[in-house]
């Protein structure tokens, strides 16, 4: 086992404690773990192998069984697979230029958005939409949970909604370190507990595999249909966001050398767009589940993995032991992806709501807002049209992820018009880059109303596919239509030293910050427009009357 210190586990260094002037909460919020600015080198001291472990820790939740088998269902297990397959390789491809910049240069995904064609005020869309996706997961999350709750002790599920969304408060305000805890020793388990059951019915009863790839689904007669795959695909696309929670561990990964390059890759590779991999073989399981669960009790019970675990558990156990084992796996799964949902939206509302009022309010309201956004959608009983509501979110997140891929992928690395560091801090950047935004605005807006049939019957499968299209080509256009005009405010940040060391590294000259009078690394401050010193990021986005702030200019 490895030595090194997990991520949650270490003190966090004084910087992180830091807040803008007059944020007290700021200096509270130990658990902050540099949200809302660049993560500096000296807080990075994992290997890359630890950070890779870690990150995958909370890819243990529940929803792909259910996402697998609702398409499974519908459409039949040929279309479901292809469909899990397609978005498997869209999730991949889009998912890497993201893990790379993330990890190479420490930031998470709201601060790459905003110098990836958004601007500074422009990504408060999608910081809304990774806050979206979060609530809604931990709701299907909870939902899932309460499934488990009334099997096994007999709640009904408007408590058991309640009781999974309050019991994740406590582990939010202190949970990053009992979440990785928690990771490491419940991920033994939690395989042992999927994977059993699904060797046992595949080597005790072959059948099962021969009912499995012959159902032709609800909507189908058993053939490859396009549209089946594509609305499947559209469903599991709603999953693109997931590579935001990634990013949240991979912005701690150690400098990239010479030294360490194959293993940096390896566990930016594994940790950051590999996440699909094991998703898309939950979704998998899913179907083969559900497949099993409708000859064995009906279709009725079939799209809740309470009750598919249940259905595997009882062939191969003592009936005494399978409602408890099946309630111990959902319950643990619920733990590890809830606590990272809450928290994870949480910085996503707080980040947005600093940049537009410039104020820093404290992370633990909007866990609140988020947690009572998740708790409304359970009690709506959102499990019930799960597929429709993933499916028209699915759209904006695809023309976001795309968007921001191919900014860096095409416009910064083809084409040279989106400058090749990344930036964030304010005065440096334009309020609002048309690039981004219109490519945003135009891919979303089509595809939801091809989602909801406005452009005909025909072409609203095609919805997720048309997202992707029009992202994908719209954002170099602008670039070249706006020659990258609108990308930096200004190019001089007033600091000689370079943002970058020799290895292309971010620098760790540190200065401080004459606002909050603390230590920040250098691509954490800019040169202040009223003093002859430096002043870091996050005191600049607190800045309500723009003293710090350096002018439009060079």
């Amino acid at each position: 086992m490895s030595t090194e210190p997990r991520l949650a586990e270490v003190a966090e260094p004084e910087p992180a404690r830091q807040a803008a002037p007059g944020t007290d909460q700021a200096v509270k919020e130990t658990l902050e773990d540099y949200t809302l600015r660049f993560a500096p080198r000296s807080y990075r001291r994992w290997t890359p192998m630890v950070v890779a472990t870690t990150a995958l820790g909370g890819i243990a939740y529940m929803a792909d069984f259910s996402i697998g088998a609702g398409i499974g269902l519908a459409h039949g297990t040929g279309n479901a697979l292809l469909a899990i397959a397609v978005a498997a390789v869209v999730i991949f491809v889009t998912g890497f230029p993201l893990a790379y910049y993330a990890a190479r240069y420490n930031i998470d995904l709201d601060l790459i958005t905003r110098g990836s064609g958004f601007g500074y005020f422009g990504s408060v869309l999608t910081s809304v939409i990774f806050a979206s996706f979060t609530f809604i997961f931990f709701a299907l999350e909870g939902s899932i949970m309460a499934q488990g709750l009334k099997l096994g002790l007999g709640l009904p599920l408007w408590l058991g909604y309640l009781v999974s969304t309050l019991m994740v408060i406590p582990l939010v305000i202190y949970g990053m370190t009992a979440l990785s805890k928690l990771q490491v020793w419940t991920t033994p388990i939690w395989l042992l507990l999927m994977v059993g059951p699904l060797v046992h019915l595949v080597a005790t009863d072959p059948g099962t595999v021969d009912r499995f790839l012959a159902y032709a689904g609800t909507d189908g007669d058993g053939g490859i249909d396009t549209a089946s795959v594509l609305l499947g695909a559209g469903v599991c696309l709603s999953l693109i966001a997931q590579i935001g929670e990634q990013i949240d561990y991979l912005r701690f990964m150690p400098p990239k050398t010479e030294a360490n390059k194959r293993g940096w890759w390896t566990a930016v590779v594994m940790a950051g767009p590999g996440w699909v991999v094991l998703g898309a073989l939950k979704q998998a399981i899913g179907v083969f589940l559900a497949v099993y669960i409708i000859a064995e009790v009906g279709a009725s019970a079939a799209p809740e993995p309470i009750q598919q675990f249940k259905g595997a558990f009882d062939a191969m156990m003592p009936s005494w032991l399978v409602v408890p084992l099946a309630v111990v796996l959902v319950v643990i799964s619920q733990i590890k992806i809830n606590v990272t949902n809450a928290y994870s939206g949480s910085l996503a509302w707080t980040n947005s709501f600093t940049r537009v009022t410039r104020r820093y309010p404290g992370r633990m309201v909007f866990v609140l807002v988020n947690l009572g956004f998740a708790l409304a959608l359970m009690e709506a009983d959102m499990f019930s049209f799960l597929n429709s509501i993933l499916g028209f979110y699915s759209n904006c997140a695809i023309a976001w992820v795309v968007t921001v891929a191919t900014d860096i992928g095409i416009n910064k690395y083809v084409l040279k018009l989106s400058p090749h560091a990344p930036e964030f801090r304010r005065g440096m950047l334009y309020a609002v880059n048309p690039v981004g935004v219109v490519a945003f605005v135009a891919a979303s807006g089509l595809s939801i109303a091809m989602y909801f049939h406005a452009l005909g019957d025909t072409l609203q499968p095609y919805s997720p596919v048309a997202a992707a299209v029009i992202a994908f080509v719209l954002t170099p256009l602008m670039a070249v239509v706006t020659k990258g005009r609108y990308y930096l405010r200004r190019t001089d940040d007033g600091i000689a030293e370079p943002l970058l060391d020799d290895d292309g590294n971010p620098s760790a000259v540190t200065y401080e910050c004459h606002a909050c009078r603390q230590q920040f690394e250098r691509p954490d401050v800019a040169a202040c427009r009223t003093h002859d010193a430096v002043v870091c990021s996050l005191c600049l986005s607190t800045d309500k009357v723009g003293d710090h702030v350096l002018p439009a200019g060079i």
